[in-house]
């Protein structure tokens, strides 16, 4: 019996995790569809199931490389390249908006509920233009 709950509670562990990153990628689509940049919005990321999940639907042009990438979406400081800190860069950690000055905004998890911030300033820094349907998340400066 304990081996059947356990092998349940794996299951849906497994599955839980796959629903947070499909709805992520699907947050963040809807977010990169709805931005404007001087060049065509190419994505790379540290997170390869999220390139993954974007690649499946193919609405949005992604790299392999960072070097081909016109907007870099990184989860972790460590694997942020340090020559391509040119190009915008949106964060998937809130506590990176402070520590990636060249990044304009955030997608975060808090209290199971996604959140989206962008950084107005930085948008400008960036000549990044937001449709009507993302200036509720526009923040003046980060919190």
């Amino acid at each position: 019996m304990k081996k059947l709950f356990l092998l349940l509670f794996l299951a849906l562990s497994l599955f839980a995790e796959q629903g947070k990153e499909m709805i992520q990628a699907q947050i963040l689509e809807k977010i990169f569809q709805n931005i404007e940049i001087n060049k065509e919005i190419i994505l790379w990321s540290d997170n390869k199931t999220l390139l993954k999940e974007f690649e499946k639907k193919g609405r949005l042009k992604t790299a392999d490389d960072c070097r081909e990438a016109t907007l870099l979406i990184v989860e972790q400081t460590k694997n942020l390249p340090k020559q391509l800190c040119q190009k915008a860069v949106f964060v998937l950690d809130y506590t990176l908006l402070k520590e990636i000055p060249e990044s304009f905004g955030s997608m975060f998890w808090k209290k199971g509920r996604p959140n989206v911030v962008l950084i107005e300033s930085r948008l400008k820094l960036h000549e990044i233009k937001i449709s009507q349907e993302l200036e509720m998340y526009v923040e003046e400066k980060i919190w």
